[in-house]
């Protein structure tokens, strides 16, 4: 599959280096050289020095052959003009593009719901745009799903959200701890599956004869009713979030805050916040309009104009005491410290928002319990959009070893009426759910399961190998 992706930056970089490991034919377009210097020198792919929002240049480098065009300039309006160009002239290719300017996503989200209801097939997108990703949308989904859960470790919904996998730690003189996996299943009746192991600073796959030791991170799958009961399994113990605050009042913040109070009465995290009257909000940012802000549209909430680093301050709210505190601000390594500072003061959990998985890394050994890459996420965000239309999503686990891919089974698929047991590759993938064609729920399948054409499968596998992997379900390149 031929991408043309505009913008050599950090997300730009990193999406090409996933792809080329796909063996997709990849031009990278930049205008500035030394970006285009540094970009060469790391990536196995054309690197061109050009203005990518020049219908010329895009049609010199192939764009009609183009399956798709990624966008993810540091400019929202030469993302934005870009797609629209080729859109008028190519309007078969995906369009992705990355904004920052917030107006702009809703005004994109807005128009999609419209056209939607309305099934106008005939009506182009706005923009030109397919898909519009929002970096700090995508962070915010991250950080809300991990509030959810008790900030315990990294969470990911699946299965229309009634199955959840968690990243947990094996706590010394737990019931997991020394165990091989085939012999856990008797701890508990609650299904469950381990999806990965990392130990040692390696990440795999494991197997029935896989020894799980403390310290050993692993992936967690189960129902989300579940979850909190399986963590126990682990040695986690599960604290109630009464007081919780949250560090920057920007648009993360804003947007973490707005899924607890506003227009969401339905939610879980309404209803979570709410449930007693001893469930508490804290917000604090330095900037004082952004403070003032935060304070009209959330009356329910304690808002402070204050510098979190200062120790009076620290004190005199009792932040130490606090069950999560969230760190969102624009500052990423203050993020990181002010997280780690405020747990070593006896804050029970911490999520910090990070530039990348290698800050995230860093984050966790000094005690962040859930670092959020917000690079990473986007990057996440943008793959699940270019995998074809069998592929409807696609997430990076650990430190981007690990994929875990969701897909619709063809009917040429190789795989569609044979058991998993005849179709594992130990160490290669492993099937976490399956929605069998015409079921509205997801289940944890066995050696038994048959799989059919139009079944919705997730399954986990080594990041290298997901191009491959994906032909051996469909049967064909995605």
């Amino acid at each position: 599959m031929k991408i043309v992706i505009i913008g050599a930056g950090f997300t730009g970089v990193q999406l090409a280096k996933r792809l080329i490991n796909e063996k997709n034919d990849v031009i990278l377009i930049d205008n500035d050289e030394e970006t285009v210097r540094h970009a060469s020198n790391r990536l196995d792919c054309a690197v061109v020095q050009a203005d990518g929002n020049s219908l010329q240049t895009l049609e010199d480098n192939g764009i009609a052959k183009a399956a798709a065009l990624v966008c993810v300039t540091d400019n929202d309006e030469v993302n934005m003009i870009t797609c629209s160009l080729v859109d008028a002239v190519y309007p078969d290719i995906l369009k992705i593009a990355r904004v920052r300017n917030y107006a702009y996503y809703l005004n994109s989200s807005v128009a999609s719901k419209k056209y939607s209801v309305q099934n106008n097939k005939k009506h182009r997108p706005l923009y030109g745009i397919d898909y519009m990703i929002h970096p700090d949308v995508e962070a915010a989904k991250v950080i809300v799903e991990a509030v959810k859960n008790g900030a315990v470790n990294d969470v990911l919904p699946f299965g229309n959200g009634d199955f959840e996998l968690a990243r947990l730690t094996i706590e010394t003189g737990s019931l997991l701890a020394g165990k091989q996996l085939q012999n856990v299943r008797s701890l508990t009746d609650k299904p469950f599956l381990i999806t990965y192991v990392e130990s040692n600073g390696k990440t795999s796959l494991p197997s029935g004869t896989t020894t799980l030791n403390p310290g050993d991170s692993i992936g967690l799958l189960t129902k989300t009713e579940n979850l909190h009961e399986l963590f126990g399994l682990c040695g986690s113990k599960i604290q109630e979030l009464k007081k919780v605050a949250l560090v920057g009042a920007g648009r993360i913040g804003t947007i973490v805050a707005d899924q607890i109070f506003q227009h969401k009465k339905n939610s879980f995290l309404y209803k979570f916040f709410n449930k007693q009257n001893s469930h508490h909000l804290l917000i604090v940012d330095e900037d004082g309009d952004a403070a003032k802000i935060a304070a009209d549209k959330f009356p329910d909430a304690s808002v402070f104009c204050a510098d979190v680093t200062d120790e009076a301050f620290i004190q005199e709210e009792g932040l130490q005491n606090y069950d999560l505190v969230i760190c969102t601000t624009r500052n990423h390594e203050l993020n990181m410290v002010v997280a780690a500072y405020l747990e070593s003061l006896g804050v029970g959990k911490t999520i910090s928002l990070v530039a990348s998985s290698a800050y995230a890394t860093i984050a966790r050994k000094i005690g962040v319990d859930v670092p959020v890459p917000i690079r990473d996420v986007v990057v996440d965000s943008i793959m699940s959009h270019l995998r074809g239309s069998s592929v409807t999503e696609i997430h990076t686990v650990t430190t981007g070893e690990l994929e875990i891919v969701e897909c619709v089974l063809s009917a040429s698929s190789p795989v569609v009426g044979k058991a998993l047991k005849d179709i594992s590759s130990a160490g290669i993938f492993l099937i976490l759910l399956i929605q069998p064609n015409g079921s509205s729920s997801y289940q944890i399948p066995v050696g038994s399961t048959i799989l059919s054409t139009g079944d919705k499968i997730t399954l986990i596998t080594l990041a290298e190998k997901t191009k491959d992997i994906l032909v051996h379900f469909n049967g064909k390149n995605q």
